[in-house]
């Protein structure tokens, strides 16, 4: 069974628009099935957002930035339905309350990862128990 797999923001910018060499063994497994990624409509809409931004030498034209969001959606499997509200208490509060989305999207999806390398996200690492959080040079399919 494919892992089910969440990337927060500056993941999927790694994926898209940066090329980032540590994400070539989760682009492989993908490729061959044994992860499923999945996103929401927050998720998407942040994704849109900062794909907009000025990203250095990587800032993206309108039609680039399309790419990459239809990219973004034809990896990705869309989860609507929030997980229960009950459920989403119980869940750790990140320090950034702008990075709770992707704690709630994992829920919500009944994610096995959620992968990030934001060092307020992962400070939770321990205290998830529906799922894990790890920088993408941690991940492997077991």
């Amino acid at each position: 069974m494919a892992a089910r797999i969440i990337l927060d923001t500056n993941i999927w910018l790694d994926w898209l628009v940066f090329n980032d060499s540590s994400l070539l063994y989760l682009k492989r497994a993908f490729s061959e099935g044994q992860v499923r990624i999945l996103i929401d409509a927050a998720c998407e809409a942040e994704l849109e957002r900062v794909l907009a931004y000025d990203l250095a030498r990587h800032t993206l034209a309108a039609p680039a930035q399309a790419e990459c969001l239809a990219e973004c959606r034809r990896i990705a499997q869309r989860i609507d339905e929030a997980a229960p509200e009950a459920e989403r208490k119980l869940l750790p509060r990140c320090v950034d309350p702008d990075d709770q989305k992707f704690l709630e999207l994992a829920l919500a999806a009944r994610a096995d990862v959620l992968i990030t390398k934001d060092h307020k996200l992962l400070e939770l690492a321990r205290r998830t128990k529906p799922f894990r959080i790890l920088n993408p040079r941690k991940f492997s399919i077991q």
